[in-house]
């Protein structure tokens, strides 16, 4: 055979890294998204890197698979980094897998995605039953004329005095000014002993007056906002406070459309379009019960369809693309609240709750205190829902378990119901935990456990070749205390042993991944067809899929009374009260209550509060705990001020702030 006749059967360089790649992509398909390729011709494509979530629209990927051929259906399932495409004929999609697969293509980013094709049985999707909006949920649309819009656009001035009198400020995630009554983020409230001179600006008068008549309010607002977003900006997910402002919140949006997220206590999500010039109104249950906020994103999915302009974004893959964000503005008005509320959800309501939330400890005395009530107490009621949810080891801590020497004594401090006692069988390990409960289904499963103070733990010092201690040190309420729970691990050490410790992060998003936590919100009326139903993967398919991992954290239920701009900049203030956080959503604040939502009937104690959905014939109990989330670089500076240890690795795994150090 001659070497040019060879050479038709040998692969080029480029050939063979192209292969590589999209042999890559149906492994990462199957394995992170459960869709199985094959390996001969169908009418159906997944066509990977070609999705909505890494920023390729509808608009730019269904002209390329037009150049092969009729396209059947194209279904772009929501924040999934790949589409499917369904062909009128066999040749057409095979004519498609041979010139599109290995193709550049340039995203709303413009930036250069290649995509990897692979046939597929059929095309597969999950299928949503249509959802309704949040009870006393109306969206208007054009509410104003495009001259009114424009008009109020010009009224705000923002290059004012950051200290003039319409309390204007800049906030991580959006420029906000306050008219009436300053809304004061350190405790999500007004003083309403302190209106803003000038009240209202006297253009917002006859909407006002016209939304009264037309019976969208009930009361003339006498506290607005004005918000501006630039694309990419947003607003976690709150409740207005009950006891701040009266029923009806509404809100004008202007300049750019947006989704808004709406999440029920139960883990419903119904996204909402809001057009511009739209009128958001909000009363009821939509507004005492319902979380809201904007997702940080540059683009929104959104229906394709030319005459869906407002409501609910529905779950039809096949006319979804996405929307590029603009410059917002929206204008929010309240009506301040003279009286307690007296509204239909007093479980979540701050003026009708009967417990007030602890405040942050001035003291030692005052740490300990929290802490029995906000994490001893709690884990003994929860003992066993808890340990039904805690059974498959995080795969980081294993690899370091599996990596100790055989005979190794290890102790597994706050061992919870023992799930990494019985990794490595050629290991001596021993758990304690502060909890009875766990610490006897520890015994049921025939593991060696104790109870102990994690702050005074009964063995010797210098007698263990490691410890771990998993998602444990956050509990502790001072900075004194968890170094302290520090300095008792390294106690337990020989010199030369080594510990791991993780801690929860308040970047529940890193590296522009979103955390299992974030992703974990359910929507209880989905209904599955054949497709994984896991949240976004913003990045390339192929070369960027994360490994997932777990999450060891509480359940789904709404943060009361929180109107915080977002993201990291807590604050820790004396005499303040603890907010309750609204879980699988991002922190705002570095010292919480995290919600537990025990399932079936505890078997003693009361609970803390009764919580439950609204018409539930058996609310179950809600628990809250206590937590200290991590910053970036905070758990490192602090074992830094622990004597004779070094650091050996920190990284971020899921959610969670992690070391190994080892004692000189």
């Amino acid at each position: 055979m001659d070497s040019s006749h060879q050479s038709n059967y040998k692969l080029s360089k480029t050939e063979k890294k192209f292969l590589r790649k999209q042999i890559k992509a149906r492994h990462t398909l199957l394995r992170h998204e459960g869709i199985e390729t094959v390996s001969y011709a169908t009418q159906s494509l997944v066509v990977a890197n070609g999705g909505l979530g890494n920023g390729v629209s509808r608009n730019q990927l269904l002209p390329v698979l037009e150049k092969c051929g009729l396209v059947d259906a194209l279904l772009m399932p929501p924040n999934k980094p790949y589409s499917f495409a369904r062909y009128k004929t066999t040749e057409e999609s095979k004519r498609a897998y041979v010139t599109l697969n290995g193709k550049e293509v340039v995203d709303d980013l413009g930036q250069k995605i290649i995509l990897y094709l692979n046939f597929v049985e059929k095309a597969q999707w999950k299928e949503l039953r249509p959802q309704a909006l949040p009870p006393g949920l109306m969206v208007v649309e054009e509410i104003i004329s495009s001259e009114e819009e424009k008009m109020l656009l010009e009224s705000v001035d923002w290059t004012e005095d950051t200290d003039n009198q319409n309390s204007q400020k800049s906030l991580k995630h959006r420029r906000v000014k306050h008219f009436g009554y300053e809304f004061h983020y350190e405790n999500n409230n007004v003083d309403k002993d302190k209106p803003l001179p000038g009240g209202l600006p006297d253009i917002c008068d006859s909407f006002l007056e016209k939304w009264l008549r037309e019976g969208y309010i009930k009361h003339k607002p006498d506290q607005m906002t004005i918000n501006q977003y630039e694309p990419g900006q947003g607003i976690p997910a709150h409740i207005d406070t009950h006891s701040a402002f009266e029923d009806e919140i509404v809100s004008l949006s202007l300049g750019s459309e947006i989704v808004m997220d709406f999440k029920h206590p139960d883990g419903t999500a119904v996204p909402v379009m809001l057009p511009h010039r739209s009128l958001l109104v909000m009363t009821g249950e939509s507004r005492y019960l319902w979380t809201h906020g904007i997702t940080c994103r540059k683009f929104d999915t959104v229906q394709a369809s030319e005459n869906h302009k407002s409501g609910i974004i529905t779950s039809d893959v096949g006319d979804l693309t996405l929307s590029k964000r603009g410059l917002r503005t929206s204008f929010t008005f309240r009506k301040v609240r003279q009286t307690p509320c007296n509204c239909s959800y007093p479980l979540v309501c701050d003026s009708q709750r009967k417990e007030t939330p602890p405040s942050f400890p001035e003291s030692d005395k005052e740490a300990s205190r929290l802490e029995q009530e906000y994490v001893h107490q709690v884990y003994e009621e929860i003992a066993g829902h808890f340990s039904s949810t805690r059974h498959t080891p995080w795969p980081h801590i294993v690899e370091f378990l599996k990596a100790l020497p055989s005979g190794s004594i290890v102790a597994d401090i706050g061992c919870g119901n023992g799930k990494y006692l019985g990794v490595n069988k050629e290991l001596y390990m021993v758990g304690c935990d502060h909890s009875q409960n766990l610490v006897d289904i520890c015994r049921e499963r025939q593991f060696q456990a104790f109870v102990c103070d994690a702050l005074a733990v009964p063995v010797r010092s210098g007698s263990c070749d490691a410890c771990i201690s998993i998602a444990v040190i956050h509990h502790f309420a001072t900075a004194e205390r968890r170094v302290a729970a520090l300095q008792e691990i390294v106690r337990l050490l020989r010199p030369g042993g080594k510990a791991l410790i993780y801690v929860w992060a308040m970047e529940q998003e890193y590296n522009k991944q979103k955390s299992k936590y974030l992703k974990g919100n359910r929507n209880s009326q989905g209904k599955k067809e054949e497709m994984n139903s896991d949240t976004s993967v913003q990045r390339s398919l192929v070369e960027q899929m994360p490994d997932m991992g777990s999450r060891d954290s509480a359940s789904s239920v709404p943060r009361i009374n929180d109107s915080q701009e977002g993201g990291c900049n807590s604050r820790q203030v004396s005499n303040s009260k603890l907010p309750i956080h609204v879980n699988r959503t991002s922190f705002y604040s570095q010292d919480v209550l995290v919600p537990w939502h025990l399932k079936g009937n505890p078997d003693k104690g009361k609970p803390v509060e009764p919580f439950g959905p609204i018409g539930s014939q058996d609310p179950s109990p809600v628990f809250h705990r206590y937590y200290h989330v991590f910053r970036e670089g905070e758990l490192e500076a602090l074992c830094r001020t622990v004597s004779d240890v070094r650091i050996l690795q920190s990284y971020y795994d899921q959610g969670n702030w992690c070391v190994i150090l080892q004692k000189a």
